[in-house]
């Protein structure tokens, strides 16, 4: 079990939401269909502008009749008042889930260490809290929103070894997996570039949320021109927001990164227009090799 590992997300927070209107409450706000999210499901989404721009990403489970939201700690609070705002008579409770933290978990048998199916989205209660697989990609192992005091001695006696949030990092970025505001600019990014779609943070059919009509045209019209892809990076690592260049042309923008890997988003056309030759993208001091995500379904050029 040594190659099982996990990590105290220290960045992210648990937010509870109760009583008997959170169903109807979260449906009209998030980018996904809440009813995917229960006591054996989680799921993920995002809480956007009435625009259709990023505000928040956000890992859904229920338990115990209120959902947990594992959500960005230091916007947490925020994201809390937001929601009060759209509370109005509807009779739900928005609290901080006091003394609960968030960890993740990876590795060749971390599910099966856990007890939970392997499976994208299965979720178990686990050492007085909940554990589950990302609902992203399975194969970005588990998340788990566990009592702050006891996590780490729950999952070290299921046989994983403790490691760091940056070991993390470098394993969701492989990936493709953006993380909060990190990759995702507030008030800017568009689920679509950045892998919603796919990683199934969206629901086309489920009706009207915040946000919805941006992200409904964009799909429908084609209109994604960019892509969050993983990078290896030859060189220091770029700071997020810096400009990634292919020759004098401008190719994207750079994210977070871990080591030598990273995250950038990068324009299709130019991606295409390397095609595939390492380095050729330049970002500082550093060269970048772009590479699409497994999972990812880029457009068709036109």
């Amino acid at each position: 079990m040594a190659e099982c590992r996990f990590a105290r997300l220290g960045h992210r927070a648990v937010l509870r939401v109760d009583g008997e209107d959170r169903q109807s409450f979260l449906q009209g706000l998030i980018s996904n269909d809440i009813a995917k999210a229960g006591p054996g499901r989680a799921m993920w989404a995002a809480f956007l502008t009435p625009q259709g721009k990023f505000l928040n990403d956000l890992f859904i489970t229920e338990t115990g009749g209120a959902f947990l939201i594992d959500v960005e700690a230091a916007r947490a609070e925020e994201f809390r008042k937001k929601l009060g705002l759209y509370k109005l008579r509807s009779r739900v409770g928005i609290t901080p889930a006091g003394g609960m933290a968030v960890w993740a978990a990876w590795g060749g048998g971390a599910s099966t260490a856990l007890g939970v199916p392997d499976e994208a989205g299965a979720a178990v209660p686990f050492a007085g809290g909940m554990a589950y697989v990302d609902p992203r990609l399975a194969a970005a192992g588990l998340r788990l929103m566990l009592p702050e005091a006891e996590g780490a001695a729950a999952l070290a006696a299921a046989g994983l070894a403790e490691d760091s949030a940056d070991a993390w990092d470098g394993v969701r970025m492989a990936l493709g997996l953006p993380d909060g505001s990190r990759d995702l600019p507030l008030e800017k990014a568009i689920l679509l570039e950045n892998g919603f779609d796919e990683l199934g943070g969206i629901d086309f059919t489920k009706g009207c949320y915040m946000g919805q009509e941006l992200t409904s045209r964009t799909k429908y019209r084609g209109l994604v021109r960019k892509r969050l892809m993983p990078v290896e990076i030859d060189g220091p690592a770029p700071e997020p927001g810096s400009p990634v260049m292919l020759g004098d042309a401008d190719a994207g923008e750079m994210r977070s990164s871990a080591g030598k890997t990273g995250l950038a988003l990068i324009r299709l056309d130019a991606w295409r227009k390397a095609g595939g030759e390492r380095g050729a993208f330049v970002c500082g001091a550093a060269r970048l090799s772009p590479a699409k995500p497994d999972w990812a379904v880029f457009p068709e050029p036109e």
